[in-house]
């Protein structure tokens, strides 16, 4: 059987060497992707827009501190915590998205406090470029070849010359689909809410969404933690259940709203 062989370059330009990624390029998408997603709600809503840029910032150190944290303590303990200073070297790769997303919710409350915004109010709108986000990043994992599903022989598999040469699930793709239509889920709930959306709700139904995919995906996926190479779940799947549990907590907290 033939299967789609994958072996891109990684390097999208150079010149005066200086080299531009693809990844980088995706990254940088995600980013201004994100930013205008909640210009335009912001607008919408008569929010304070130059604000936003305190946002951005606040939002990118979460995402990257909160990732890269979760990556090290989380998937390879042992050797970063052997060897500390490795934990800065961001550049040798490394996210975990479970820290990112943290970062991004601890991020949104400094913001909240600071410009007297409503918490919920504003991670029920964050959700947007979130899963914008992650939609974006999981492409950039296909075009690395990180973070690769287990050995198939499905017709749609892939080899990973990078990695070897077996025909493998593309579980990047999968969760980079399945991000783009909880996006488009999530902003179809938005828009025909308008500002009536009950604080919580469209949190709620994110967590939901996206880690009962990433869930269900985390089963096609090799596991990037050792530790986890003999347990029933992967160190992804252990991670998602606390976040599954606030998002169902943050649904009935929105039902019992809409019931008042």
């Amino acid at each position: 059987m033939e299967y789609f062989y994958w072996d891109p370059n990684p390097v999208l330009i150079s010149f005066f060497g200086i080299s531009i990624y693809w990844y980088g390029l995706i990254f940088a998408t995600s980013i201004l992707s994100g930013f205008h997603i909640m210009k335009w709600v912001y607008t919408k809503e008569h929010k304070n827009i130059e604000s936003l840029d305190t946002l951005f910032l606040y939002s990118f150190f979460g995402i990257v501190i909160g990732a890269r944290l979760a990556h090290c303590l989380l998937y390879d303990p042992s050797f970063y915590l052997a060897n500390p200073i490795k934990i800065l070297y961001i550049w040798e790769g490394g996210l975990a998205s479970h820290g990112g997303g943290l970062g991004v919710i601890i991020a949104a409350y400094i913001y909240a406090k600071k410009f007297k915004v409503d918490y919920l109010w504003l991670l029920d709108r964050l959700v947007l470029p979130t899963t914008l986000f992650a939609f974006f990043i999981r492409l950039g994992n296909f075009v690395n070849s990180e973070i690769v599903g287990i050995p198939t022989n499905v017709s749609w598999a892939v080899v990973f010359a990078k990695v070897d040469l077996l025909p493998r699930h593309p579980a990047q793709l999968y969760e980079s689909l399945a991000y783009f239509f909880i996006f488009f889920i999530l902003f179809a709930i938005y828009n025909s809410q308008k500002q009536n959306t009950k604080n919580g709700q469209l949190f709620g139904i994110f967590l939901l969404l996206v880690f009962s995919a990433r869930f269900m995906i985390e089963f096609v996926k090799t596991k990037q933690a050792s530790y986890a190479n003999e347990m029933l779940i992967s160190t992804g799947q252990m991670l998602s259940i606390p976040f599954l549990l606030v998002g169902i907590g943050f649904v009935f907290y929105s039902m019992r709203q809409s019931r008042v």
